[in-house]
């Protein structure tokens, strides 16, 4: 019987609740999770304009947000991978590996599960991370809106990092046609400046990324770790669709400059490392000691002398995560959708066990006093330590210099 057969008299077909009875009464002929099946419906309208995301998926958990002129599913994936110890094999910065055929396969899989939005830079490798990204979405690129990064200063040949950064609008556009060959696409869907260059003014960043969005090169326009007075700066010249900033239970610095800035401009947000490099998934301890090559080694709060304080707060997510019948990860994401509906976080793995884990987290709602009880157990654990080592910490939040 088609779901319509079902309708009650009187209530009309573009109702929530008549959408929602439908959607439950198709799951169950179908066998399938409503949460899956309407992720499926989703990958045939991956560029569904903003404004129809009320109509179409109603509910306290919106199954669609916002990114500039584009929709995504509420949980992204985050693509970050250098070359592995094995030949032909990638790893992640946190002692995770895999060979490139099983990241090829993590990609695709996480489309077929309902992701949207795939992020990754050319400073993830350098280039590796892209190539891969690249040749995973061969056939499926339309149902997905990718995003990448600019601003490293990269030879190209070698694929070594000179140090420092380059912005320049010569380099950003070369730097964009080489992203366009390993992507294997036509257009870039969101590109950001990866950090700010502090010799070169936003504006003519912006003015780049102007230039390449008329060429249809680029969709939109994005910053990663920038000053708030750059996001000023840079949304007046081009609207920005998107602050890439890391945000977690675990850090929570936006809160107090960044994330109402956005709210004012009208810009969405997107967390990397939202479940604190693996801290807020349980897979940190108070005795955890990290290898030299595992990033968070040089990281001061996950140094020895921090840690015992700082699992305080994953004593809090335990707590909840018990509470909502979920699992620690799942809490921290869902934590996260429920601050603002303009917020996407891009958890990256390398399992697909965890991914799966990671995107049905969009099931996860919290009533507005279960939010309100939550938000002060977090507040109330003080974290001991820096987020970052002291010399990436120095490339975050700065200004460009004027436009002269």
């Amino acid at each position: 019987m088609s779901p319509i057969a079902n309708q009650q008299p009187g209530l009309p077909p573009q109702s929530p609740n008549f959408q929602r009875r439908r959607l439950l009464t198709t799951a169950a002929s179908l066998g399938m999770a409503p949460w899956l099946l309407s992720a499926v419906a989703r990958h045939a309208h991956s560029a569904t304009p903003a404004a129809d995301a009320t109509a179409m998926h109603p509910g306290p958990q919106p199954q669609r947000r916002r990114l500039g002129t584009l929709e995504v599913f509420p949980v992204g994936l985050g693509c970050q991978w250098t070359p592995g110890a094995a030949e032909g094999s990638v790893a992640d910065y946190y002692g995770g590996t895999m060979d490139r055929a099983t990241a090829i396969a993590l990609i695709r899989t996480a489309v077929d599960r309902g992701a949207t939005l795939i992020d990754t830079a050319e400073a993830y490798g350098p280039f590796i991370s892209e190539e891969v990204v690249g040749e995973a979405l061969q056939g499926i690129r339309n149902k997905v809106v990718l995003e990448t990064k600019f601003g490293f200063d990269i030879d190209p040949q070698t694929r070594k990092r000179r140090g420092g950064f380059n912005s320049r609008p010569d380099n950003i556009k070369q730097t964009v046609e080489a992203q366009l060959r390993r992507l294997r696409t036509d257009r870039i869907d969101l590109v950001y400046q990866h950090r700010v260059d502090p010799q070169v003014p936003i504006e003519d960043v912006a003015g780049a990324v102007k230039d390449l969005i008329a060429q249809g090169k680029v969709l939109q326009f994005g910053l990663s770790e920038p000053g708030v007075q750059t996001i000023r700066r840079a949304h007046a010249v081009q609207p920005l669709a998107a602050i890439q900033n890391e945000y977690s239970m675990l850090y929570r610095g936006p809160e107090a400059q960044v994330l109402p800035l956005c709210e004012e401009l009208g810009i969405s947000f997107v967390c990397w490392s939202p479940m604190g490099m693996g801290f807020l998934a349980g897979k940190v301890t108070a005795g955890t000691r990290f290898p030299q090559q595992d990033f968070r080694a040089a990281i001061p709060r996950f140094a020895p002398d921090a840690l015992p304080a700082n699992m305080a707060l994953f004593e809090v997510v335990k707590t909840w995560a018990q509470r909502k019948n979920a699992s620690a990860a799942q809490l921290a994401l869902a934590w996260l959708m429920a601050q603002k509906p303009w917020i996407i976080p891009i958890p990256g793995t390398t399992k697909v066990a965890h991914l799966q884990e990671n995107l049905r987290a969009v099931e996860i709602v919290f009533a507005p006093q279960e939010l309100k009880e939550l938000n002060a157990a977090v507040a109330a654990v003080s974290i001991r330590g820096e987020r970052l080592p002291p010399s990436v910490l120095a490339a975050t939040g700065v200004e460009a210099p004027p436009k002269r």
